[in-house]
Formats: C-alpha cells, sequence, structure tokens
C-alpha cells in the first residue's frame, strides 16, 4: 500500500478539474484508488437518485464486501436480486450507462466533498477512508464543512438530501447488514438490508481519461473564436 502512494498522490496533483467541475454526465467528487489504480469519481444528478432496499434479503451476497470497488459490489448485488442494483445499473444518465451504487468508501468521499448542510460532524472514527487520494482523515465537528458546489448545497437541484444513504459494501462480519452513511452528520454505520433507504449513483473515470476529456474540452473551447472568426468573414 505505502509504495502506491506516491503514485496517487501524483494522479491528485495533476488532475485536469477541481471538485465540483461538471463533467463525465455528472460532478466530480474527489479521487478513489481501486486495486493501485486512480479513478476520479463521478456523482450524479438528481436523476441518479434512486430508494430501494439494499436487498430484500439479508443472506450473504457473494462479491459485495469491498470497500472501494463499487461497481464490482453493486454487479454481485444485481447478480443476486437486488432491485436497487439492477436500478442503478440501468440509469442513463447524459448518455453515460456505466452508473453504480458506490462503496463505503467512494460513499464517503461524496459527502467529505458534497456535504448538504451546515450541521457538526459526527466526529468518532468517522471519515477514515485509506481509498481515497490522499487517505481521509477522521472527522471533526466542524470538518468537513458544507460544500462550495451549490448545486449540491442543500435546497439546490442536485443536493443529496438531509438523511441517510447505502453503499454497496456489504458489511463483512456479518452478512444481514450492509454500510450507509447519514448525510446530515456524516455518521457511518451498517443497517439491515432490507431496509428501505436511498442511494445516489456515481460513475468513475480513469485519470487519464479524465484529464483527456479536460484537455479535449480546452481545445474545442479555443477552436470556437476561430470558427467563428472563419464563419464571419464568409
Amino acid at each position: 500500500m505505502a509504495q502506491q502512494a506516491p503514485a496517487a498522490s501524483a494522479a491528485l496533483t495533476h488532475l485536469a478539474y477541481a471538485i465540483g467541475a461538471q463533467v463525465g454526465g455528472g460532478t466530480f467528487a474527489g479521487v478513489i484508488n481501486v486495486a493501485g489504480e486512480s479513478f476520479a469519481l463521478i456523482v450524479a444528478p438528481k436523476a441518479g437518485e434512486l430508494t430501494a432496499a439494499w436487498h430484500a434479503q439479508r443472506a450473504c451476497v457473494s462479491g459485495a464486501e469491498s470497500l472501494c470497488d463499487g461497481l464490482a459490489n453493486t454487479r454481485a448485488m444485481a447478480e443476486a436480486g437486488s432491485v436497487l442494483a439492477a436500478e442503478a445499473l440501468a440509469l442513463v444518465i447524459d448518455g453515460f450507462n456505466d452508473w453504480y451504487i458506490p462503496s463505503r468508501d467512494e460513499l464517503e468521499l461524496v459527502y467529505r466533498h458534497l456535504k448538504p448542510t451546515t450541521e457538526e460532524n459526527y466526529a468518532y472514527d468517522d471519515g477514515k477512508n485509506a481509498s481515497s487520494v490522499p487517505p481521509g482523515e477522521e472527522y471533526t465537528a466542524d470538518f468537513p464543512v458544507m460544500t462550495g458546489v451549490l448545486a449540491f448545497q442543500h435546497g439546490a437541484p442536485d443536493a443529496l438530501t438531509p438523511t441517510w444513504y447505502w453503499s454497496s459494501t456489504q458489511y463483512a462480519p456479518n452478512p444481514d447488514y450492509a454500510w450507509f452513511q447519514n448525510f446530515i452528520d456524516g455518521y457511518q454505520v451498517i443497517n439491515h438490508k432490507s431496509a428501505e433507504g436511498r442511494a445516489r449513483a456515481v460513475r468513475r473515470l480513469p485519470i487519464q481519461s479524465f484529464n483527456h476529456s479536460a484537455a479535449e474540452a480546452a481545445q474545442l473551447e479555443a477552436a470556437a473564436p476561430a470558427a467563428e472568426t472563419t464563419a464571419a468573414a464568409a
């Protein structure tokens, strides 16, 4: 793990977009490390919000225990009959069809950067995130603060609701449960998988593709004035 940290930090240093940028069908919420590779995490707009039980039954779902790989978890959930997972995988938003339910650590990253309210955080071991880039530290009462991304502040069009949201991570010691996070104070805990709750879909892009899309956008923006000048001259 320690050998991967320098590369991950370098990826973050050279990001082409800032937190809150609109890209890839949603909003950039940070960088997540999955199996040694860094990805840009993209949060869906309100159209990607779902409500259902994690699974109608509490039986163990094989392959859904990853703290970082929400895509693998969601696929395992869907194969096991989860309606919530199937709905997430079926989403098509802005032409993109690779949405999924975030893992525990991906969901933490969403709270950290897109927290909707000014409420104090629950600061008791919550927020530690070995998968984010850089790794997440334990919350304090005053950090994270309400997001500076206007579209995600409470009452705004894409804001997460001040309530709890499912992650796709099954609780390994007891598969009757899965992890969720409260978007009022950041509390991370488990609930029975049969409980109905919200989920906000995400997708991810390899950092190289993420930065390449920014370069293409910049080229198009630079080319636009030249095209307008040529058209005017004609």
